[in-house]
């Protein structure tokens, strides 16, 4: 199994690369926009998929200041129009 892992900072956690990004939006033309975090994807394959939260607890994340969502990345099953 292809997967991602969206790791970005928990709300709370100073972000200090969302604020640049977000201070900077406005000044290129881009209005409507608000609270920004910048955070990091991560891909792997995986045997066990059971042990993608071990492995992104233990290894590619910092629990205390970041959370993770894990997506599968595995494309969909190709669907089949009937006639």
């Amino acid at each position: 199994m292809r997967a991602r892992v969206l790791v970005k900072p928990k709300a709370g956690i100073l972000d200090p690369q969302g604020q640049a990004v977000q201070r900077a939006l406005p000044a290129l033309g881009f209005t409507g926009v608000t609270d920004v975090h910048v955070g990091r994807m991560i891909e792997l394959d995986v045997q066990d998929p059971a042990r993608l939260p071990e492995i992104c607890e233990r290894l590619l994340t910092n629990p205390l200041i970041e959370d993770y969502e894990i997506v599968s990345a595995d494309p969909p099953a190709p669907t089949t129009a009937s006639a």
